[in-house]
């Protein structure tokens, strides 16, 4: 039996990566991808959207 190996494209530059335990950069093509990535969430390009309704800081179960 055959297994077909999944493939994704890089977030980066979407070269076709292959998704298996061995890829060591996955789901990047390389260190150059994973790391040009890293620094757009460090200057904050990408980031996760906050939801408006939600507190800053949410109080702990303890406090309430």
């Amino acid at each position: 039996m055959h297994k077909k190996t999944k493939t994704v494209a890089c977030p980066t530059c979407s070269t076709p990566v292959e998704w298996h335990a061995a890829a060591r950069w996955r789901p990047f093509c390389s260190e150059r991808c994973r790391l040009i990535d890293l620094g757009k969430w460090f200057e904050e390009s990408n980031r996760i959207p906050a939801d408006e309704g939600l507190p800053e800081h949410p109080e702990s179960p303890e406090t309430v």
